[in-house]
């Protein structure tokens, strides 16, 4: 990812420490945090310091691979399952998340602590690496879709913050752009968080990609009066009969675009495929805290980071953080082996090859 004319990755392992980019603090300022312990490490996942499917994944097999390494010999196995648990209840929608830490425990399993620590370490750093590349075949397989002139409409964050390097639903338009197409976004700010306005817009700003924030729901204003020429959206679990669970107001946008014609892609690595969920309603959705909704954060023209309550004193709030949206809504999940239809037929056909 560039940041200010540099590269970066979103999330990396330095030795035995995680470092990330602080989210929470972006577009404001720029900052990158250790997480030494794995303890560290969940924590930074659950609070969102770290977030998106990708970035989740990629910074949970991390925190496994630091399971590993901290495991005391005496205790190896017990502290290896203690530590699973602590990362497995940090994010239950995200996929990729089970993913990384299954297939680092996995790899480490049955072996002596040595081998055990060396393995784990190189499947985490495999499991970043692959997510990477992913990414960026996820977008030369999207750039395809695009033509000049084209607007796309996304939801959240799914560039590079929110994968190792690249991104799903915004690696087709950064690989367009670099192929010379005029292309521009138009981006949701995607409440309670806003990680549309905070995020997508200031990564499409590094890149040089024109983009234009819009309130959450002035989508369909847009999609009614012809300006969207098409949407794509990440993912954090895809069902097997090609149903998604994504930011919650992914569902509306798609059925808005459905309304009025205009195609409605996904685009996702394999990494978040569950082929064990049947369908959507069997994906778990997580709820988060009630301050997300009853409050705003955001920095102040005096430079202090603050939140102010946005409704009354007593008011309660629900706020579930991902909705599913089935796939006879969908026109195509975008992947690193390319474009799919939304169908059980497509998905067990590319796992199949």
């Amino acid at each position: 990812m560039r940041v200010d004319g540099r590269d970066y990755r979103t999330v990396w392992m330095e030795g035995s420490v995680v470092r990330m980019i602080n989210q929470p603090l972006i577009p404001h300022r720029f900052e990158i945090v250790d997480m030494p312990t794995h303890v560290e490490t969940a924590q930074a996942i659950s609070r969102m310091v770290v977030r998106g499917a990708g970035a989740i994944g990629a910074s949970a097999g991390f925190g496994m691979a630091q399971v590993v390494l901290e495991a005391p010999e005496d205790e190896f196995e017990g502290y290896i399952q203690r530590g699973y648990e602590t990362l497995a209840g940090t994010r239950p929608t995200a996929q990729d998340l089970f993913y990384a830490i299954d297939r680092v425990r996995g790899a480490a399993r049955g072996k002596l602590p040595a081998d055990a620590r060396e393995i784990a370490c190189r499947q985490a750093q495999a499991i970043a690496d692959e997510g990477a590349l992913a990414g960026e075949n996820i977008g030369l397989h999207g750039a395809e879709l695009l033509s000049d002139g084209d607007v796309v409409l996304t939801h959240c964050n799914a560039g590079w913050l929110a994968f190792v390097d690249w991104g799903s639903a915004l690696a087709p338009m950064y690989a367009a752009v670099r192929q010379g197409k005029k292309v521009s976004v138009i981006a949701d700010e995607t409440r309670p968080r806003c990680q549309g306005s905070r995020l997508t817009a200031w990564e499409l700003a590094q890149e040089g990609v024109p983009a234009t924030i819009i309130a959450d729901n002035a989508a369909g204003y847009f999609l009614a009066h012809g300006e969207i020429s098409m949407c794509i959206v990440g993912a954090d679990r895809i069902a097997r009969n090609g149903d998604i669970a994504n930011k919650i107001g992914t569902y509306e946008k798609a059925v808005l675009a459905a309304r009025h014609d205009v195609p409605f892609y996904v685009a996702a690595p394999l990494s978040t495929f569950d082929m064990a969920c049947v369908c959507g309603a069997d994906i778990p959705i997580e709820h988060r805290g009630e301050d997300e909704v009853l409050y705003a954060y955001g920095w102040t023209d005096e430079g202090a980071w603050g939140r102010v309550r946005v409704s009354p004193e007593g008011a309660h709030a629900a706020n579930p953080a991902f909705d599913v949206t089935p796939a006879e809504l969908l026109a195509g999940i975008i992947t690193e082996k390319g474009i799919i239809r939304a169908c059980e037929a497509d998905i067990t056909k590319l796992f199949a090859g």
